[in-house]
C-alpha cells in the first residue's frame, strides 16, 4: 500500500524508473487520450477540476492510461490519495485505511481517495468491507480493472460506482506519446540525443496496438541499445525499432474471451466467413482452446443452419473429429472448412425455435399420461395394464409401414398438447 499523494507531490523524477513511468502525465493537460471523459467539458474532467470526484470504476485494456490518470487526480485534488492492489491487500489493510480516513475527515475535513488496482481481484467479503464507508462518504473509492466490472465484480460495488470506460488508445495518441519522449529532456530520451526514424515510430506504434507503456518500453530499449553516431546521437531506425518491440500479444482475459467468442458465432450466423476466419485466428492467436471454439461450431450448425443444409452439422462435428486425431496446427484447415461451410450454408432457425417452443412447454409441467396406444409393449403382461377406460397399453397403434407410403395418419402428441405445432419450416435450403 502506498500513498499517492506523497507520490504526485515528489518533482524530483527517479531516472532509474522505467520510460513510461517517468513520462506519466501530471496534468489533465498532458494526459493523452480518453478524451470521450477527460475532454474539456466531459463529466469526469470537471468533477475532478472541481475535487468533487464521486466514487468510480476505471475499467479498460492495459497501457490505456487508468493508473496515469490516478496520478493525475492525486496531483490535482486537496484530498489524500491511496493507493492498494487487490492481490496484495486484505481486509485489515482496508480497516486501517478506513480508520484513517475517518480520523482525517473528521479532524481536517479532507477527503480520502482510494486506488484499487486490479480491483476485480477482491472477493465478496473484501468488497463488503468497503460499503459502508463508500455510501458514507469516509471514502471516494476508485477501482481499477482491465476485465468488464460487470461480470468479474460484485453487484453491491458496482451499483454504488459510475463505471468510465477506456479504450487502446490511437495510433496517434501512442505516436503523441512516444514523440513526447523523444523531446522531454527532464522526463524523457531527450537527454540522451535520441532520435527516430518516423518509420520506425510507426511500426512501434502499429505492433504495441494502443498500449503506451508497451510503445514506450520498446523505444527506451531501442534507445538504450543503440551505440551513439560520431555526432553522439543516438538514431532509433525501423530495423532497431522492430528488434526492439514484439509481436503484439493478445491478452485474452474473461471479458474479452467471452466478446471474441460472441463475435465469431455473430459471423457464423450472419453468413460472413471472413469475418468468422478472423475471429477463430485471434482466438486461437490468445490461446483459446480449440475445442471450445468447435464446440459453439457444432451447436451453430443446428442452431442457425439446422435442416436447411444438414451436411452443415457433418462439417462441424467432423472438425471434432479431425481436431482429435490431427491436434493444432494441423487441424486449423479442417476447422476453417467447417466454418466456411457453415458461412455459406442456407440459414434457418426452425430447429432452435421448434425445440425451444417443446422445452418451454415441458417446463410447464401438468404432464398428462402418455396415450395408450404409444405405450410400451416389449414385456410380457403389457397387454394386463391399460388406462381407466379398459384400453390395453399398445391397443390401437397403427404400424406406419403397414400402409401405402409407410405413413399412416395418427396422433402422437400428448393429450394436453394436440394440435400444438413446434415446427415451422423456413423454406430455405432443404427446410420445406
Amino acid at each position: 500500500m502506498e500513498d499517492l499523494f506523497t507520490m504526485a507531490m515528489e518533482k524530483t523524477p527517479d531516472t532509474a524508473a522505467p520510460l513510461a513511468d517517468r513520462m506519466r502525465a501530471r496534468t489533465l493537460d498532458e494526459f493523452i487520450g480518453q478524451k470521450h471523459i477527460v475532454g474539456e467539458g466531459r463529466l469526469l474532467r470537471r468533477a475532478i477540476q472541481a475535487d468533487r470526484l464521486t466514487s468510480c470504476i476505471f475499467y479498460g485494456p492495459p497501457g490505456c492510461g487508468k493508473t496515469t490518470l490516478a496520478s493525475v487526480i492525486a496531483e490535482t485534488t486537496h484530498g489524500a490519495f491511496v493507493k492498494m492492489n487487490a492481490v496484495t491487500s486484505g481486509v485489515p489493510d482496508v480497516r486501517k485505511v478506513l480508520e484513517d480516513a475517518e480520523a482525517r475527515r473528521k479532524q481536517t475535513g479532507r477527503p480520502t481517495y482510494l486506488l484499487l488496482d486490479e480491483c476485480h481481484r477482491w472477493n465478496r467479503a473484501q468488497s463488503d468491507s468497503i460499503l459502508p464507508a463508500i455510501e458514507k462518504g469516509t471514502i471516494r473509492f476508485i477501482g481499477s480493472t482491465t476485465e468488464n466490472p460487470m461480470i468479474s465484480m460484485t453487484p453491491a460495488i458496482v451499483s454504488r460506482c459510475r463505471i468510465f470506460q477506456f479504450y487502446p488508445l490511437t495510433r496517434e495518441d501512442v505516436l503523441d506519446g512516444m514523440r513526447a519522449a523523444l523531446k522531454d529532456r527532464e522526463r524523457g530520451l531527450g537527454r540522451m540525443g535520441a532520435v527516430a526514424d518516423e518509420d520506425a515510430l510507426e511500426h512501434i506504434a502499429a505492433v504495441a496496438n494502443g498500449d503506451l507503456r508497451s510503445a514506450l518500453n520498446a523505444l527506451e530499449l531501442a534507445a538504450l541499445t543503440t551505440p551513439p553516431d560520431r555526432d553522439a546521437n543516438i538514431r532509433i531506425t525501423l530495423a532497431v525499432a522492430e528488434e526492439s518491440i514484439q509481436k503484439p500479444v493478445l491478452r485474452c482475459d474473461e471479458t474479452l474471451y467471452y466478446d471474441m467468442l460472441s463475435a465469431f458465432c455473430k459471423s457464423l450466423r450472419g453468413s460472413d466467413a471472413d469475418a468468422a476466419l478472423a475471429w477463430f485466428a485471434r482466438m486461437s492467436y490468445a490461446g483459446v482452446d480449440p475445442r471450445i471454439i468447435v464446440r459453439r461450431m457444432i451447436a451453430h450448425a443446428s442452431e442457425d443452419v439446422g435442416v436447411a443444409n444438414p451436411n452443415a452439422l457433418l462439417q462441424a462435428v467432423a472438425a471434432m473429429e479431425a481436431l482429435q486425431f490431427n491436434g493444432m496446427p494441423e487441424a486449423r484447415l479442417n476447422i476453417a472448412q467447417a466454418i466456411i461451410a457453415i458461412c455459406k450454408s442456407p440459414k434457418s432457425n426452425s430447429v432452435s425455435a421448434a425445440i425451444d417452443a417443446a422445452m418451454a412447454d415441458a417446463a410447464k409441467g401438468g404432464f398428462g399420461a402418455v396415450p395408450v396406444h404409444l405405450r410400451d409393449t416389449h414385456y410380457k403382461g403389457h397387454d394386463r395394464l391399460g388406462d381407466a377406460n379398459g384400453e390395453k397399453n399398445g391397443e390401437g397403434y397403427l404400424y406406419p409401414h403397414n400402409f401405402p407410403g409407410h405413413w399412416v395418419e395418427q396422433d402422437y402428441m400428448p393429450e394436453d398438447l394436440r394440435g400444438r405445432k413446434y415446427y415451422q419450416p423456413s423454406g430455405m435450403g432443404e427446410d420445406k
